[in-house]
C-alpha cells in the first residue's frame, strides 16, 4: 500500500484572498473552493496541491511547518518579486555557503525561498 500526501494546508480567517495570493506565484489556478470555506490550488509549478481552509481562530506563533521555495534564477530578484507582490522579508540566512530567505505570506505564514 502506498501513501503520499495529498495537500499542504494553511489554516486561515479568510482563505480565498490567501489561496489566490499562493496561486499567483506558482502560475497555479484555484481547482475547487467550497463556499469559501475550503479552497484548493493546484498546477503551475506546484509539486503537491495547497489547501487554505477557513478557521476562527488560526493557531497563535510561528508556524511548525514551513515550505520551503526554490529557484533557478538570482534569488534576490527572487526575493524582491515576492516582496512586490505582498511577502515580507524577516530577513537573509546561511549556512555555511548555502543561502535563503525566510519570508511570510499576507496571513504571515512564514517560509523561505533558496537557490535550486
Amino acid at each position: 500500500m502506498a501513501v503520499h500526501i495529498a495537500s499542504i494546508t494553511f489554516d486561515s480567517v479568510d482563505p480565498v484572498p490567501l489561496a489566490r495570493w499562493w496561486a499567483e506565484r506558482f502560475g497555479a489556478e484555484i481547482i475547487a473552493e467550497n463556499e469559501g470555506f475550503f479552497v484548493l490550488v493546484a498546477g503551475g509549478s506546484l509539486p503537491a496541491q495547497l489547501a487554505f481552509q477557513k478557521v476562527d481562530d488560526p493557531t497563535p506563533g510561528k508556524n511548525k511547518l514551513h515550505l520551503d521555495v526554490h529557484t533557478d534564477g538570482d534569488l534576490d530578484e527572487e526575493v524582491g518579486r515576492w516582496v512586490e507582490a505582498g511577502a515580507t522579508s524577516l530577513g537573509s540566512r546561511t549556512a555555511g555557503d548555502f543561502r535563503w530567505v525566510t519570508l511570510t505570506d499576507p496571513d504571515g505564514n512564514e517560509f523561505c525561498i533558496a537557490p535550486g
